[in-house]
């Protein structure tokens, strides 16, 4: 599957969630190779983050008229890795909670906007079903990057 069109097409669907709250930036590698993977798995697998960071972000600027945080999209070829990274200038999360985010029915969320369920499944499908990796970055304050990592095709087949 491309996974820049997959990105974009999520994007697309999603705007509703984020276009009140966050500006959203691209870097889509040009050479991205095709990979394997389950297309609807893995595009749920990006709405959750990119719903994630909105809500993050909305966090932060609820109480600023019409100031909007930044949500910002990347691929590229990484040694054996097609990586995808999102990235958000949101509350970024607590350090004595960062062990626990991918516990199912683990949330931060006020009851009613999450199932504490995003995550855990994100993880299961990117690592369980596609072999790769799911990890974080975050601070305080300044915002999260969750960084996808699914195996490159050894032929280097082309979106």
């Amino acid at each position: 599957m491309d996974l820049n069109h997959a990105i974009e097409t999520t994007l697309t669907v999603a705007r509703n969630e984020w276009k009140y709250v966050a500006e959203v930036s691209t870097e889509l590698a040009p050479d991205l190779p095709a990979v394997q993977g389950l297309p609807a798995e893995l595009n749920q697998v990006i709405l959750n983050l990119i719903v994630n960071a909105t809500h993050a972000i909305g966090d932060v600027v609820k109480n600023v008229e019409g100031a909007k945080g930044m949500i910002k999209i990347a691929t590229r070829l990484a040694g054996p890795w097609v990586e995808i990274t999102i990235s958000d200038t949101g509350t970024g999360i607590p350090e004595e909670i960062r062990h626990r985010i991918f516990e199912p029915f683990f949330t931060t969320k006020e009851v009613g906007k999450g199932t504490g369920q995003g995550l855990a499944i994100a993880r299961s499908t990117i690592v369980k079903k596609h072999a790769g990796e799911l990890f974080f970055e975050s601070t305080m304050g300044k915002g999260t990057t969750f960084t996808i990592r699914l195996p490159a095709p050894i032929d280097g087949a082309k979106a």
